[in-house]
């Protein structure tokens, strides 16, 4: 369990009832995105409320009424995904900023410019959520945020979502540390070691890390490596 210092209140109001935890809201806003979190870990105390601030625990009558079931874990669960959590402005704003980074980010690394076939700049897309009052809610998956970020923008910035299909080859100086980095930074679609010692593999990445995933292979292949465009993914 969290400490009280940390934890704000998650309500949820139902067939005339109220019922309140107290949560950690950057855990809660996990739970609410599907992550399986053990509940007990996200509460600061294992009581379901009718007024936290009060102490007033909601009766077993009332909790059959309407979550049909007396179980903390169940009830918890379902007052964090379905009620209102009651962040400070603080917290919003915090949260609120973290997750507007990640929603530039990920289209700056995963679209480009239709018109120029170049990533648009995360300035640029700060800049063009502005202008569309893109609005971000803290408590919504990173997927469904940036659905709706990309519609708002499409009228103001030419945006396409597409990947590049890659042939790599590592050279055999070279080879033996490259796969694990190359791994990690693509979708490895298929891989092959050579007679001679060379590592060769396919890959799809993002078209928008195009420029990065260049410096990367020859980084690790000290400029000796191979890639050839096969295919563009939309």
């Amino acid at each position: 369990m969290i400490s009280l210092e940390n934890a704000v209140v998650a309500r949820l109001e139902s067939f005339g009832e109220r019922f309140e935890i107290l949560v950690e809201p950057h855990l809660a806003a996990r739970v609410r995105q599907g992550e399986n979190i053990n509940i007990e870990d996200v509460v600061a105390a294992l009581d379901i409320f009718g007024n936290s601030s009060r102490g007033t625990r909601a009766s077993d009558e009332s909790l059959e009424k309407v979550f049909h079931t007396t179980d903390f874990a169940t009830v918890a669960k379902k007052i964090i995904e379905k009620g209102e959590i009651h962040l400070t402005a603080d917290q919003r704003r915090e949260m609120t900023e973290e997750k507007r980074r990640q929603v530039v980010t990920f289209i700056a690394r995963n679209s480009i410019n239709p018109q120029t076939g170049h990533p648009h700049p995360p300035a640029r897309i700060e800049r063009a959520m502005e202008e569309a009052r893109v609005n971000i809610d803290p408590f919504k998956h990173l997927d469904e945020l940036v659905k709706e970020t990309v519609k708002a923008l499409r009228p103001i910035l030419p945006i396409r979502f597409e990947e590049l299909r890659l042939a790599i080859r590592i050279p055999p100086e070279n080879a033996a540390r490259a796969y694990g980095d190359i791994a990690a930074a693509c979708t490895m679609e298929k891989d092959e070691w050579q007679k001679d010692g060379s590592w060769v593999c396919v890959v799809r990445i993002p078209a928008g890390i195009q420029s990065e995933f260049y410096d990367l292979i020859n980084k690790i292949s000290k400029g000796e490596g191979q890639v050839k465009i096969l295919n563009q993914v939309y």
